[in-house]
């Protein structure tokens, strides 16, 4: 079994809880940008952020990965912008584990504030689909390790 390690360091034990998605089967792009999104803000408030974008009503800026993204509306300062629905539900139950965690250390979870969100590339699952003409296309599946680190303030 493999031990896993934060890219975060030097946290106060006291004051925060942390979290942990590994090998998450959503695509490391898509995490990447909703990561960045809700970096910063409060948790009540990301987790209602993320609601919308599930449902369809608020777009995720796209900042790094935006060639042949559409413009949509509702961006604050952005153009590019899409609604990763399955990244932002596996996020959304990362942020509730990380408020489980944040709660049994004695945390007030009213005041938690997202200190920390970062998404890394896992392994690739690969496999191979025979086609005709003895010939096979590539189907791989990406993995995605996604960190939340929970700060009360």
């Amino acid at each position: 079994m493999p031990s896993w390690k934060y890219s975060i360091t030097d946290l106060d034990p006291d004051k925060t809880a942390i979290a942990s998605g590994r090998d998450l089967r959503i695509s490391p792009k898509h995490a990447m940008e909703v990561c960045r999104a809700i970096r910063g803000m409060m948790l009540d408030e990301a987790k209602d952020y993320l609601q919308k974008v599930i449902s369809g009503k608020v777009p995720v800026p796209y900042k790094r990965h935006k060639k042949k993204v559409g413009h949509r509306h509702g961006l604050q300062g952005w153009y590019a912008g899409r609604y990763p629905k399955k990244a932002s539900k596996e996020i959304l139950k990362l942020l509730e584990g990380a408020e489980a965690n944040a709660e049994f250390k004695g945390l007030n979870p009213e005041r938690l504030r997202i200190l920390h969100a970062s998404s890394q590339k896992a392994r690739k699952i690969k496999n191979y689909i025979p086609r005709a003409f003895g010939r096979a296309t590539p189907y791989f599946r990406e993995l995605t390790h996604v960190e939340i680190a929970l700060e009360e303030v």
